[in-house]
């Protein structure tokens, strides 16, 4: 009876992995078709008008990296742009290097406003929205961001579709010579090549806060962002999605490049992973009518199959320790090793799919990330053992989630590295 049990699991989380590989893969290659055809049509056509861009930089103790971030915006090539830098209630020394910065350039449009309490990130972001923005289109930074030169004015280009609302950045994370920062870098690259599907099939609802861009009137139209969930950014994405996403589409910018510091420690990904797991659980539960909804103002990949399977992801995601382990038990059994090493060969062949069409790297780092490939296989079970305790960890906490329970609104910045000049 137990084996029969194990080996459906097994049946039912296979093929469920094997179907978003494949889609997956198909979708992003399509968007990548897309996207080639649509360059060339903007190359061109005639440049429309230029909207003012408010780009803002929450921040909290953030004097290891706080100037590396505001160089990278020096070199923004589209100018129509104004940076509001929100301290909140910082104790180190990131207030009194901001001005310092603002003195040094003035011919940049940059100002400073602070909170004197620490409010969280999704008040200092409303605090902004509310009193200091001129701009129509509004771009978040993290504080331990950079920007490539043509990002803004990439992310510009998406709002000429006025059925477009938010655009999601291209975020990578930054050199480490760590397996963690090795991990983080292959994880973000394929998850955010996974967000050409989501794009191609108008089902994301998920937008970081990593350079993410909107239009002023839809986040005055929604109220801005919510304080009852701990990750800002995909409740207020969600959020907008809610409103309808035929008419309100939120999308992937593959050239709206961003880099973004790793997290350092593993106390600090644990962490992290939790709070990512526990905003996204807690956001879909506020947003739960928009499970299978029928309404004609919602894209039937969005409310029949993305929402659904964001669920339902989480709870084949804690059987994963029971499959794993039925596979050993069945190669020992067998004396085969034949079921460990398909799936070895399928995940490196995965890998090296998401590697090869990347937009963004020389054929020299392609060639050296897919000698990294390999490996992978075998080190990225360590984010699945992250994964599985922070949807423990939101089991353990429900209250949190169904948000019966506040969760703190107030913020602490991760380690981070010392400053550095980043280059993209």
């Amino acid at each position: 009876m137990f084996q029969s049990f194990f080996f459906y699991l097994f049946m039912i989380v296979s093929v469920f992995n094997t179907i978003h590989f494949g889609m997956y893969v198909v979708g992003a290659n399509i968007y990548d078709i897309m996207k080639f055809r649509t360059k060339e049509k903007l190359q061109k056509k005639p440049r429309g008008i230029r909207p003012l861009v408010t780009i803002l930089i929450p921040a909290h103790n953030e004097e290891a990296s706080i100037v590396r971030t505001l160089e990278s915006l020096k070199k923004n090539s589209y100018r129509k742009s104004e940076i509001i830098v929100i301290d909140d209630a910082s104790t180190d020394a990131t207030k009194k290097l901001v001005r310092e910065y603002i003195v040094a350039n003035p011919t940049r449009n940059i100002r400073l406003m602070y909170k004197q309490k620490n409010v969280g990130k999704a008040s200092a972001l409303n605090h902004a929205l509310r009193h200091g923005v001129n701009g129509s289109l509004v771009m978040t930074l993290d504080a331990d961001s950079t920007l490539d030169k043509k990002s803004v004015a990439n992310a510009v280009r998406y709002f000429d579709d006025p059925t477009i609302v938010g655009v999601a950045a291209n975020v990578r994370v930054t050199e480490a010579s760590s397996i963690l920062g090795l991990l983080q870098k292959f994880e973000f690259m394929i998850g955010y090549r996974t967000k050409k599907f989501f794009t191609v099939s108008n089902s994301e609802f998920i937008i970081g806060g990593v350079a993410s861009t909107y239009r002023m009137s839809t986040l005055k139209s929604v109220g801005f962002y919510d304080h009852d969930i701990i990750t800002e950014d995909i409740a207020l994405s969600i959020k907008i999605v809610a409103t309808g996403n035929k008419k309100n589409k939120v999308v992937y910018g593959y050239d709206v490049v961003a880099k973004t510091e790793g997290v350092q420690t593993f106390k600090d990904l644990l962490k992290q992973r939790y709070r990512w797991k526990m905003g996204n659980l807690q956001s879909i539960i506020k947003h739960r009518h928009l499970f299978a909804n029928r309404d004609g103002k919602y894209s039937k990949m969005l409310t029949m199959y993305r929402i659904p399977m964001a669920f339902i992801g989480e709870i084949l995601l804690l059987f994963e320790p029971i499959v794993i382990g039925y596979v050993i038990y069945v190669c020992i059994v067998l004396g085969s090793l034949s079921l460990l090493v398909g799936s070895y060969i399928t995940i490196t062949l995965y890998l090296v799919w998401n590697i090869m069409p990347d937009e963004h790297m020389s054929f020299m780092d392609k060639i050296r990330m897919c000698a990294y490939a390999p490996i992978m296989y075998f080190i990225m079970y360590l984010m699945n053992v992250v994964q599985v305790v922070a949807v423990v960890r939101c089991l353990w906490n429900y209250k949190k989630v169904l948000r019966t329970t506040a969760t703190s609104s107030t913020w602490q910045s991760p380690t981070r590295i010392t400053a550095t000049t980043s280059t993209l």
